[in-house]
Order: C-alpha cells, then structure tokens, then sequence
C-alpha cells in the first residue's frame, strides 16, 4: 500500500509543478489554486507513505521520480528543448533512483 500512496504522493507533485509553469507567478487563480492544493496531497500522500517505506527510498523515489517527469513533460509539452546534458540528466536521476532502492533493500 506504501507504494499505491507514493505513487500518489509523485502524481499530486507533478501536477502540482505542471500547474505552477500556468500561474504565471502565482499572479493566475486557478492554476495557482492547484498548485497549492496538488502540493498539499503530495505531501500528505508522502507522509502516510512514510508509515511503510524508508524515508530514503521514498524520498529518492518522490524526488527523482518527479524530476524525470517533469523534465519529460517540459520537452513533450512545454515546447522546452532536449539536449544530450538534460537526456543524460534524466537517466541520471532514474540511475539514481535504482541505485538507492537498491541499497535500501537490506
């Protein structure tokens, strides 16, 4: 169940992101509205992860995952460039990610 609510938890964040790219500073309402809200079932959603998963694991996963796909989503969506850094970046982080799960299995 600890992964159903980080995955949860990562869904929440990236919407979250997504809407602050359209609040234009937190000058429009509504994308302002959720990004505020998506942030405040991340987190939520991230600490009732907490109760089953290590912290490292779930952070590393929270954070990595959400980098990944933000970056993702601003090269489909957003009209944001891929470069060789930023495509190396990306594997980077979900290298990082396996890594850590790795270790954290003892």
């Amino acid at each position: 169940m600890g992964y159903v609510l980080l995955a949860g938890a990562i869904a929440a964040e990236v919407g979250a992101t997504t809407a602050m790219k359209y609040s234009d500073g937190f000058s429009r309402l509504w994308p302002s509205l959720v990004t505020v809200a998506g942030y405040l079932v991340a987190f939520a959603l991230l600490a009732q992860t907490l109760r089953t998963v290590q912290i490292g694991t779930a952070y590393a996963i929270w954070a990595g995952t959400g980098t990944a796909v933000i970056a993702v989503i601003g090269t489909l969506f957003l009209g944001e460039g891929l470069t060789v850094a930023k495509a190396a970046g990306i594997v980077l982080v979900i290298a990082g990610v396996v890594l850590l799960n790795l270790g954290g299995a003892h």
